[in-house]
Parts: structure tokens; sequence; C-alpha cells
């Protein structure tokens, strides 16, 4: 695919879908295009042309959107963490776990490991979609959408996977309140930054496992779990890969602008920041868009163009890729095939 300039007042990027055997250019008619402001421009409005330079600007990129979120804390709380069920299954042990994210503040989640595992393995968060049952859709004891059992499957592939629970699904109220209830003891929060954090978190619990290796993390998710996959990656370098399936990249692609995403000020014009900056920020993990023509599609691959050029200076070009399956706002076999090559790829020690 052409490059496009890396010094512009804006560019158009046309879309385009990438599959994992090379490109598909699609019709003029497929590809609107997406206006996005060039990375690769320090402060100054000069050229970046070194990774010392694009590092320089990486600090001064993240640090303006941890403002918008809101600061993480600076200490993280013990774990302290508590089983509160065991399951052992033909092929893996389930276990429901309670962990503390933050001082008095607690989550839960389930923890899948591969049965008779030994040695170091792999280890992914599966974050869930926006579904009644919440983590027990992607760990499996909601059978219902058998294909967003995403945890069910990658532990048969040899991972240790934990699947944590959105905050904005606990009992005793809807995701408006949670968020009310949350900038009580964080005002300046954004909900963006209680999953962001709780992500952290995640691999934090996955990474204590004694199965687990810490240096091959990775992330994935579906619709309100990709969401959660471009931040949790954009924020910490643990997560080695992430994939992001139909959670509608671009800002008024989705509803980012409910309270329990990004809230109201991140609606454009007013807001200036984009996520092929988070896209960036990755760089040069590799980074998977899953699209279906429904939250993510053809004007999708506007945001993977616009972050190719830092992932070229890093000597990593073709580590951001963009699928579209076309199937609608789904995980079909195509999708978690793909997911589970680049996670494999980079995840797992190659003998």
């Amino acid at each position: 695919m052409r490059c496009f300039p890396k010094i512009l007042p804006t560019f158009l990027v046309a879309a385009y879908a990438l599959c994992e055997s090379g490109q598909t250019r699609l019709s003029a008619a497929e590809s609107p295009a997406v206006q996005l402001r060039p990375l690769l421009v320090d402060e100054g409005g000069q050229p970046i042309t070194s990774a010392a330079g694009w590092m320089k600007r990486r600090t001064a990129v993240r640090a303006e959107w941890q403002a918008f979120l809101g600061e993480f804390p600076r200490e993280r709380a013990p774990l302290k963490v508590e089983v509160l069920a065991t399951e052992t299954l033909p092929e893996f042990t389930r276990q429901h776990v309670k962990y503390q994210v933050e001082e008095g503040v607690f989550t839960d989640a389930y923890v899948l490991t591969p049965k008779n595992a030994t040695g170091k393995l792999p280890g992914v968060v599966v974050f869930h979609q926006t579904v009644k049952t919440q983590a027990q859709q992607a760990a499996g004891l909601d059978a219902s959408v058998p294909e967003l059992m995403q945890g069910v499957q990658l532990v048969k592939r040899g991972y240790v996977v934990v699947c944590p629970r959105c905050f904005i699904f606990d009992d005793g109220a809807g995701y408006a309140e949670w968020v009310k209830r949350l900038q009580q003891r964080h005002p300046t929060w954004t909900g963006m930054a209680r999953m962001t954090w709780d992500g952290i978190r995640a691999a934090d619990y996955l990474e204590s496992l004694p199965l687990v290796d810490r240096e091959r993390i990775g992330c994935a998710g579906h619709s309100l779990g990709a969401k959660e996959v471009l931040y949790a990656a954009a924020f910490d370098e643990r997560f080695k890969v992430a994939v992001f399936s139909e959670g509608g990249i671009g800002l008024t692609f989705s509803n980012w602008d409910a309270p329990w995403y990004l809230g109201p000020r991140s609606r454009p014009p007013g807001f200036t920041h984009e996520h092929h900056e988070l896209l960036a920020l990755i760089a040069p993990r590799p980074f998977l868009l899953l699209a279906g023509n429904s939250a993510d599609s053809a004007k999708s691959a506007a945001f993977i163009e616009a972050a190719r050029p830092v992932y070229e200076l890093l000597g990593a070009r073709d580590h951001v890729r963009l699928l579209n399956h076309r199937q609608g706002h789904r995980y079909p076999a195509e999708a978690q095939a793909a997911a589970e090559e680049l996670l494999d790829r980079h995840l797992k020690i190659q003998r």
C-alpha cells in the first residue's frame, strides 16, 4: 500500500481492508475518507524522522490523553486475591476470583487455566462485550453465543486467560449511575479511566499467576471489550499484542461520548484528539482491528493508515492491520482465526 506523506496540515486517508495474505483495495463507494492529523510532527510543526524524536512526541501525546482521562493512582494497592469458586472441566480449570483494583475497591474475574499445564505459559486478558452476563460469556458460563466465548477458545490453545468484569456491570445501579459513584471518589475521572485502570490491574493479576510468563501477555475484546483493549494496550506496554473487534475505532463511529466511556467532552470539533493517536502509543506492538461493516468498516482503515508511519519508523510497518470480515457486529470464525494466528505468532515460543 502507498505510504501517505508524513507532513501535511491534515491528510485524507483512503480506507483499505487488509488481510493476513495481503491487501485488498476497496471501491470508492466502500472507502469514505476520514480526516486525521499527522502523527510524525513535533510541537513546533517540524517533521519527526527518528525513533528518538517520536518517543519524545509520544510522551507528550500520552500525557495529553492521560490528562483528559484522569490521572491513575500513583501506587497500586495489593491485589488481595480471593478465590470464590473453582470448577474443573475436561480441558481446563475455571476459577471465579475477586481482587482489589484500588484501596477498598474490588472487582471479580474468571481465570481459565489449561489442564495439566507445566512450565511458563502465555497469558491473555479477554474483555467482554456489553451483555447482561458480562464476563461469564467470555469465560464460557454463558454459552448462548459460542463465538464470543473467547476465553474458552484461547485456554484451549494453551493460554492462561483472565476475563474481568467491567465496572459498569456491578450490581445495584445502571451504567451512568456507576460513573457518578466513581466520580465521587475520583472527580476528574472519565468512565474510560476506570476501565483502563481495571485493565492494568487485570494485567497485574495475570502476571502474578505462577504459570504465566509475564513477558508474553496479550489482550483481546469485542465491542465494549474492544474499547477496553485499545486503552489498556495504549497505557500498559505489558500487553504485547492487542486484538480489537468491532469496537468502533473512531470517536464518531459508536457511543464513545457516553458517560461510561469518554463523556460529552470527547465530541468533535471541540475535542481535537482521535484514536489513531492511541494506536501510535501502542506501536510497535502488534494491533489487529477486526471490522464487520457495523461499528467498524472500510472507513476504520483510515486509522490504521494514519498510525502506520509511526509503526514504519519503529521498524514494524506490518504490525498494525485491519481485517474486514463483513459479517456484522460479530466475532465469526474468520475473525477468530486471524486473532489466534496473531496471538500465537507473537506470544507463543516458536520451536
